[in-house]
């Protein structure tokens, strides 16, 4: 077994499958794992694990994706780590407006004197430490912004935009709805993944911003 190929013991062995899959680069299997990539559809990672991949892809996403928001935008900031950058490089302007459910994000913005937060209250959700619910979706059918910056955990040319958890899904929905622009931010790992529950069709995504490693 893997215990008897690397030297170590089994308890080792478990551990660094159980790491392996919060990071979603396997899934746990009777006897073993399997690479996340055979399987297609993935397993979501706690976000403290997002948090460590892909730094520097989503930092020039957040950069370019900031710099098209403009005084007298108001935008829509998915949740997501990459959505987070977003937050962390927009001008601070009063004239600006963020709309978010998630924690992360708020955290980002906060740091900001000037800048127009609103807030999606519900339940929340500490897999990904996002605000869900029908209070969640009941504010958000009250408003209509410019820009949705929508994050993603799988994206593929024929499943389309996917995420892990239906709530969000239909969240996201409605913020497609709500905007009048929408876009894309993701780095390249997510291309080709599926997950369970369906956003919309690539072809209904105004712009994407990904980094050069996407096909």
């Amino acid at each position: 077994g893997l215990s008897d190929l690397f030297g170590v013991s089994t308890q080792t062995i478990r551990k660094d499958l159980q790491y392996l899959e919060r990071r979603g680069v396997a899934a746990r299997c009777y006897g073993g794992a399997i690479c996340a990539q055979v399987l297609g559809s993935v397993a979501e990672p706690a976000v403290e694990a997002k948090r460590s991949l892909h730094v520097g892809e989503k930092e020039a996403i957040g950069r370019r994706a900031a710099a098209m928001v403009v005084p007298g935008n108001s935008i829509i900031l998915d949740s997501g780590t990459t959505t987070a950058y977003v937050a962390r490089h927009l001008p601070d302007s009063e004239d600006i407006t963020v709309v978010t459910n998630d924690a992360g994000v708020l955290a980002e913005l906060m740091a900001k004197k000037h800048i127009q937060i609103v807030m999606l209250g519900g339940a929340l959700r500490r897999k990904n430490m996002a605000f869900y619910g029908a209070q969640t979706v009941a504010a958000m059918d009250e408003l209509l912004v410019d820009k949705l910056f929508l994050g993603v955990d799988g994206i593929d040319m024929e499943s389309g935009v996917t995420t892990h958890f239906e709530n969000e899904a239909m969240l996201n929905r409605l913020m497609v709805k709500k905007a009048t622009q929408v876009i894309a931010v993701t780095d390249s790992s997510k291309f080709g993944r599926k997950c369970l529950h369906k956003i919309i069709g690539v072809e209904d995504l105004d712009m994407l911003i990904t980094d050069r490693d996407a096909p």
